[in-house]
């Protein structure tokens, strides 16, 4: 265990990801050899902020992770995390664990996070490709959100599935339909692919 949070293979080196050896401007507004033209270079203040954001989400993450969630770093990239998600008791993916990328835009907090399963799951709200359905990381997003309560949100989408806003409409359909063979196909995914 390492500071609450299991080996699963993700690093939790911070490196240059918070914004060292980015290339900066040089303080006129113009690309790297100074002047207007040219390409233009990512504000290293900007990735900076982020990164100090993340790394504080990290650190609170780490002394308060939410039930059955874990995540932190891939490697030495901040703004690439791997999650891990144990399915919730009394639901279909009780037992299984769903792994799930975690991508931050450099503008983070005021883009969300793209979160992507790698797990494959039989859901409504997560399509073949790991896609989610989930208002808070689209139209409902706000900097006062955090990586803690996105976990949060991912957790509660295996205990209450929306079948009103699907990505997978056959899903939500047979959710409504026919919950019990719903059921058995969710728990037949998870024990092929989540275990």
């Amino acid at each position: 265990m390492n500071g609450g949070i299991p080996n699963l293979g993700f690093g939790m080196g911070l490196g240059s990801a918070t914004g060292s050896g980015i290339g900066g401007s040089s303080g006129n507004g113009g690309g790297p050899r100074g002047g207007s033209g040219g390409r233009s270079w990512p504000s290293t203040t900007s990735v900076s902020s982020s990164g100090k954001r993340i790394q504080k989400e990290m650190a609170e993450l780490n002394s308060d992770p939410p039930p059955d969630c874990f995540a932190g770093p891939k490697g030495d990239n901040l703004y690439h995390w791997i999650a891990t998600i144990f399915g919730p008791t009394g639901t279909p993916y009780e037992g299984g664990l769903f792994f799930l990328n975690i991508m931050f835009p450099t503008d983070y907090p005021f883009q969300p996070p793209k979160v992507v399963f790698k797990t494959r799951i039989y859901h409504c709200n997560a399509d073949s490709t790991g896609n989610v359905s989930l208002g808070i990381l689209k139209d409902s997003w706000s900097p006062a959100l955090t990586i803690s309560k996105v976990l949060l949100a991912l957790r509660s989408m295996f205990i209450n599935p929306n079948p009103y806003k699907p990505l997978v409409p056959s899903v939500a359909h047979l959710f409504l339909a026919d919950r019990t063979k719903h059921d058995e196909l969710a728990v037949e995914w998870t024990m092929r692919f989540a275990r």
